[in-house]
């Protein structure tokens, strides 16, 4: 793999690790009382206030979109980023978290099937056995194997997230097939995704908890950068140089590193599954990234 190709890897799993914080940073503001609707509406409008921010400082025409183009952006900011997390925290407090996050990662599937379809990618064996390896990994790492029960209700919520996950590679395609930047799709993205969550659930005080407290600032202000950001301005931009089904299963090292963070700062115990699962979703990483012949 050439060095321009490994730049692009390194992006999406960039992307995955950034994600893996999610939830401690999402600890970190229910412990400021902080919901789960708080918390989307504080990581979009961050998110979305830096990438305008940086569109300003490089090339404020990358805020121009033609109307007959808006559809991306609706898809990847309320089809996509608003529903996926919907969902996922609607799926949390009906089920396990192991369950719940089992669900979400049918997502690298999705990917590769429905960008066959779209995009007439090749679904190789390689790509297959890398989705099998990452999804079995995720399992593991989850939990899974503990056993889990499951609502109908929650089961629709779960697969609803894994849908919503895969539909941000989707249609970030066809918007960078359109010629625009990675910083546009994401700056729509978050602002759609943003006042998309306002407009539903209303502003819940989170604002106001917000200021409440330098802390509260600091922390709801690295939320944003850290877990809307940074990796949704690395993926999008390994997005320009990889194919869908290739980055979506790059970034299955988020509950890895999910997982990782439970031992090293909430001393959780490694076990022995889990551990297995973190080489089989490293083992997915590597296949991918080793030269195929023809």
């Amino acid at each position: 793999m050439n060095k321009k190709a490994n730049k692009y890897v390194a992006s999406v799993l960039g992307g995955g690790f950034c994600w893996g914080f999610m939830g401690f940073f999402t600890r970190q503001l229910t412990a400021f009382g902080i919901d789960a609707v708080g918390a989307i509406i504080v990581r979009c409008s961050i998110a979305a206030l830096c990438f305008g921010i940086l569109i300003l400082c490089t090339d404020k025409k990358q805020f121009r979109i033609r109307l007959k183009d808006i559809w991306c952006f609706i898809g990847s900011g309320l089809f996509s980023l608003l529903f996926f997390t919907f969902c996922y925290f609607n799926a949390i407090n009906m089920m396990s978290l192991s369950a719940a996050a089992i669900l979400l990662y049918i997502a690298p599937t999705l990917v590769m099937l429905l960008s066959a379809v779209l995009f007439r990618e090749k679904i190789t064996g390689t790509k297959i056995l890398a989705t099998v390896l990452a999804f079995a990994g995720c399992c593991l790492v989850s939990g899974i194997a503990g056993g889990v029960s499951l609502t109908v209700k929650g089961l629709l919520f779960g697969l609803g997230s894994g849908l919503g996950y895969a539909l941000y590679t989707i249609f970030s395609r066809y918007a960078l097939m359109r010629q625009y930047s990675s910083s546009t799709i994401n700056f729509y993205s978050c602002l759609l995704a943003g006042v998309g969550a306002l407009v539903i659930w209303g502003p819940h005080g989170t604002f106001g908890l917000m200021v409440s407290s330098v802390p509260a600032f600091l922390w709801c202000v690295g939320t944003g950068i850290f877990t809307c950001f940074v990796p949704y301005m690395l993926y999008t931009y390994g997005l320009t140089g990889l194919e869908n089904g290739k980055a979506s299963v790059l970034a299955s090292v988020e509950p890895v590193v999910a997982s990782l963070l439970g031992v090293f700062i909430y001393h959780e115990k490694m076990t022995l599954p889990s551990l297995l699962g973190v080489l089989l979703v490293l083992s997915a990483v590597v296949l991918l990234n080793v030269k195929q012949k023809e």
